[in-house]
């Protein structure tokens, strides 16, 4: 086992420190997944990339990982920017939309925006968790934490709703610093008034309303649970009371992720995470993004309809370390389609050297080069997932391998295949473990043909039928493939449609 210490920013300490799991060697990783009413967006992904990551340092490191990601498909309010939300349910609002009238129910809804989700998911070759629950699938154990909070407590019943009480938690506010609990609520619009609250910021732990589309009966009357405490149920539940890493985006910090610890830390008595991870925003062209903006992109606008290598944007989402601000740009994607490629050109190297016969040459310097720079690559990730300087380190390794490009030996090719296996491993970037993901699901049968053509365009070729070859070789381009002349023949490659 690697004695590399793993370092990452915890937002609770607000300071860079060790990872360091309670049982040495085996991470209990708890990250937020989505709500489930639409496609999620390249900035909701950017956050999921950083929990991959994290997850192929720590196995690269010779932990045994486990990760679970949930799926919100009810609950999370059109409002929860503040701790008690008001607004439609996301799910409930998404089904009344135009997209919406696809779906004979919610249920419908929910189901084909978790499946469209793990797809893209796949496309981008993230390992999936040990397990995605959903919040529906867990609504006995919310209502029984609900009722140990009251038993306990820690809250409150309404004729409305079930509150949580702030009081009963002076520790509230300790993650985002959002500690003067009088002011929580200043500058809020929509705030839920109900005069049965004894304080503004207590939030919902469950919502009667017997008109909502999903809705269970409790001990409180129907209704649904609050957004909070699926998550805190369902960490527990799979990962014990104390979780190694809590992980999402910069909008869960308040007030998703505080009162998460509110409420497990009273059922539990002890520490719910004991380090916290929070990947900041996306921003595209130096704005925000925004579907009125017209810069909104999701996986499958970029690799379905624009023709994008899924790695590509893998590569692109990873540019920036998750701490700072990403603006990604088409050029982003540009310059990224451009690294992967060369990745793979690499490997089509190292693949071509593999069929000579053994040389007998010794390939320890070749060796030794590689192997320092796939150690200063798991060296960055370590410092704070630094993905710049492992992209920088992973793009030595690649002159390297093309320093000598044709004129590598047969051991030479070993080497280089090893390294490109554990690049892959840690940065996900040469290519993807799911089955047609790295062409965006694309069948095979297009691919096929188009080389069918280039054999054609060859034969033609040696001809001197320059004018067939010319004619097939526009024909290859409008089925979305370009032919590279190499000296070892040519080359089949699928345009990104980014040009």
């Amino acid at each position: 086992m690697s004695q590399r210490e793993f370092l990452l920013y915890d937002t609770m300490t607000r300071q860079v420190k060790p990872l360091q799991p309670l049982e040495p060697g085996h991470l209990k990783f708890y990250s937020c997944g989505p709500t489930v009413y639409s496609y999620a967006h390249i900035g909701n992904f950017r956050t999921f990339l950083t929990a991959d990551l994290i997850c192929r340092v720590a196995r690269a490191l010779g932990w045994r990982v486990t990760y679970v990601s949930n799926i919100t498909d009810v609950g999370h309010l059109t409002e929860d920017d503040v701790a008690d939300a008001t607004g439609e349910d996301k799910m409930q609002r998404a089904l009344q939309s135009k997209e919406g009238e696809q779906f004979a129910n919610v249920w419908e809804l929910a189901d084909y925006y978790a499946e469209a989700f793990k797809a893209d998911w796949r496309k981008l070759n993230l390992n999936e968790p040990m397990l995605w629950p959903k919040a529906t699938q867990h609504m006995r154990e919310q209502i029984v934490a609900v009722e140990k909070l009251i038993e306990t407590g820690h809250a409150y019943v309404t004729p409305s709703a079930v509150y949580f009480r702030l009081s009963s938690f002076p520790e509230y506010g300790k993650l985002s610093g959002n500690l003067n609990k009088d002011s929580l609520q200043v500058g809020v619009r929509d705030v839920v008034v109900d005069d049965s609250k004894e304080h503004p910021g207590d939030f919902a732990l469950w919502k009667r309303d017997e008109k909502h589309l999903m809705q269970w009966f409790s001990p409180w009357g129907w209704g649904f649970p609050g957004w909070h405490i699926e998550c805190s149920v369902m960490a527990m539940a799979y990962l014990g009371e104390t979780i190694d890493l809590h992980a999402g985006g910069e909008d869960l910090v308040f007030p998703h992720h505080e009162s998460e610890i509110a409420q497990s830390e009273c059922l539990t008595g002890h520490t719910f995470a004991n380090h916290w991870i929070h990947t900041r925003f996306l921003q595209v062209d130096g704005e925000k993004m925004s579907k009125r903006t017209g810069n909104w992109y999701t996986v499958r606008d970029l690799v379905d309809q624009q023709g994008a290598n899924p790695l590509a944007l893998r590569y692109a989402l990873m540019t920036v370390p998750y701490g700072k601000t990403l603006n990604f740009t088409m050029q982003t994607l540009r310059d990224a389609t451009t690294a992967v490629e060369r990745y793979a050109e690499c490997e089509r190297l190292a693949e071509l050297a593999l069929k000579k016969s053994p040389s007998g040459q010794s390939a320890t310097a070749f060796a030794e080069e590689l192997e320092r720079l796939y150690e200063e690559t798991l060296d960055a990730l370590c410092n704070d997932l630094n993905t710049s300087v492992a992209l920088a380190k992973g793009f030595e390794g690649t002159k390297v391998i093309l320093r000598d490009a044709t004129h590598l030996t047969h051991e030479q090719g070993q080497v280089a295949r090893q390294w490109l296996d554990r690049i892959n491993d840690l940065l996900g970037i040469l290519r993807s473990q799911y089955a047609d993901a790295a062409t965006g699901d694309r069948g095979s049968a297009e691919e096929s043909a188009a080389l069918a053509l280039m054999d054609a365009r060859q034969k033609a070729k040696s001809e001197k039928d320059f004018g067939l070859a010319d004619r097939l070789r526009s024909e290859i381009e409008a089925m979305g493939f370009e032919v590279r002349d190499t000296p070892e023949g040519p080359v089949l490659r699928r345009l990104s449609g980014l040009n």
